[in-house]
């Protein structure tokens, strides 16, 4: 592919703060106003912002949970036993990938699919060497199936493979802009925090990620970016330096 045009020549003066980041979404996230499954209109949007990125030389990974179809914590609280529960969440983490990788290419941007579990027919299986040098070659990669085992969720699968690719941010997109001491849909006197640390995160209980994964995240010195997925331009704009976002740092 031709190395993209900048839209200004300020812009092209403008390097990203980061060369290498994971994205991490929920599978709710690609809902859009339905209760369940994949909304097109809104996988092609979220697809348009990770473009907006790439277009600024940013090699991308991605991490996107299964819970729009099937969350594994939830079924084994119905009754399902937890492991199988869990195999079938990284299952659906599989399905949302494949959706985010045909939208993606829809856009002109090479994309991999790479699974923690073996499937080769549908995904490539994960080798860290050719993974790194899927990124080198300005792929986005999509790490799916998890960590490929039970008992893990998709926040930790993201922070082991941005440890794992060398990654220099965990950008974490949610449904506000950013962490708040409460709830801000039901507190209008919620606290957004501009930066806080991992070790405040988990002290407050502030459920930003898991625990495992902060641990993970926090021991590697990997700062978190905390940011509205549905803030149009949100993604590419912090890496400029700009918009609204928490900053999770050691």
């Amino acid at each position: 592919m031709p190395d993209p045009v900048p839209d200004s020549a300020s812009e092209s003066q403008t390097k990203p703060a980061y060369a290498r980041v994971m994205l991490k979404i929920s599978g709710e996230a690609l809902m859009g106003d339905l209760g369940y499954g994949l909304h097109p209109p809104t996988v092609q949007r979220i697809a348009a912002e990770v473009q907006a990125v790439h277009q600024l030389g940013v090699e991308i990974c991605m991490v996107i949970g299964g819970g729009n179809i099937f969350r594994g914590l939830q079924g084994s609280a119905q009754g399902m036993e937890r492991t199988t529960a869990d195999y079938m969440g990284m299952l659906a983490t599989v399905m949302n990938a494949l959706a985010m990788q045909s939208a993606l290419e829809a856009l002109g941007i090479h994309t991999r699919v790479i699974s923690a579990i073996r499937m080769d027919e549908v995904a490539e299986p994960y080798i860290r060497r050719r993974a790194v040098r899927h990124l080198e070659k300005k792929r986005v990669c999509i790490f799916a199936g998890g960590t490929g085992n039970p008992y893990f969720t998709t926040d930790t699968a993201a922070a082991l493979r941005a440890s794992e690719m060398a990654c220099e941010a965990i950008f974490m997109g949610k449904q506000v802009d950013g962490i708040y001491d409460s709830d801000p849909k039901t507190n209008p006197e919620a606290r957004r925090f501009d930066t806080i640390t991992y070790d405040e995160v988990l002290r407050s209980n502030l459920k930003v990620m898991d625990a495992s994964a902060i641990a993970l995240t926090r021991d590697n010195r990997m700062p978190l970016i905390v940011f509205s997925l549905d803030e149009p331009g949100g993604f590419r704009g912090i890496l400029r330096g700009e918009g609204t976002y928490t900053r999770v740092t050691v």
